[in-house]
């Protein structure tokens, strides 16, 4: 009796490690580019220091849960997803890459991990020479992030960049990025990537909103003694406070949803 008792339970333990090895493991979504989409809870004392400011990477997590990724079955084939943010504040497509923060996700990236690739913020800074990339160069680096997020296996999807908060005209929000969001759709199709077209969607989201709601619940433009990291208050129209970090993550998932 003993004996069958140890075959069952051993049947059952072998049973139990099959099914542990067999489960998928988490597909890694990294996210790479400028301080719109950086996750600011990453450094110290960010309450103190930078709360409210968010990029919408920082919030990005709660749309990968287990019960919205079956959604997302095009893209993503297992039941749990990690958000891994590398995207910094000030970066260009050249100097995420020179500074090493590049290599940092080719040295970990796997077979069927997904790359959201959104810079243009700080490659069109032509008074910033230390992170300006024209448009030759701008569409260069993204090929190559492209091309390599492939040759790991991964997913590449490039993403126009998310619009400031101006211009505004007759009550509609147009774009402050020039000629980039049009170079990351030429590269789009030129090697038959996915797009997320975040320029227009953001700005149609806002427009919607109207220019008073989004430059006070979306944007980091802030009252005297509000927070604790701006005591003098804070006018900005390009970085996110949560609520306008979480529409743009939202309008990313939903763009994700509809990918083939």
């Amino acid at each position: 009796m003993n004996k069958y008792k140890f075959i069952i339970s051993a049947t059952a333990i072998a049973i139990t490690l099959i099914s542990f090895s067999s489960k998928p493991n988490p597909v890694k979504v990294y996210l790479i580019g400028d301080s719109t989409v950086a996750d600011y809870s990453l450094e110290n004392n960010y309450p103190q220091k930078r709360f409210p400011l968010m990029g919408w990477g920082q919030v990005f997590q709660q749309f990968l849960r287990k019960d919205s990724l079956k959604n997302l079955g095009n893209l993503i084939r297992s039941d749990s997803a990690l958000v891994v943010d590398k995207a910094k504040g000030g970066r260009s497509t050249r100097t995420f890459f020179s500074e090493g923060r590049w290599k940092e996700v080719t040295d970990s990236l796997k077979k069927n991990d997904l790359v959201l690739i959104q810079f243009g913020h700080n490659d069109a800074a032509k008074d910033k020479p230390e992170r300006y990339v024209g448009i030759p160069g701008y569409k260069d680096f993204l090929r190559m992030y492209v091309r390599e997020t492939r040759a790991k296996g991964a997913v590449p999807i490039l993403i126009t960049p998310v619009t400031r908060n101006y211009p505004w005209k007759d009550g509609k929000l147009g774009s402050a990025h020039g000629e980039y969001p049009q170079a990351v759709k030429d590269v789009a199709v030129e090697l038959n990537v996915a797009i997320i077209d975040l320029t227009t969607l953001s700005a149609a989201l806002f427009t919607s909103k109207g220019n008073d709601f989004v430059t006070k619940n979306y944007f980091m433009n802030l009252d005297s003694g509000k927070y604790e990291a701006y005591p003098k208050g804070q006018k900005d129209n390009t970085h996110f406070q949560p609520e306008g970090a979480r529409e743009v993550a939202k309008l990313v998932y939903e763009e994700l949803k509809k990918m083939k």
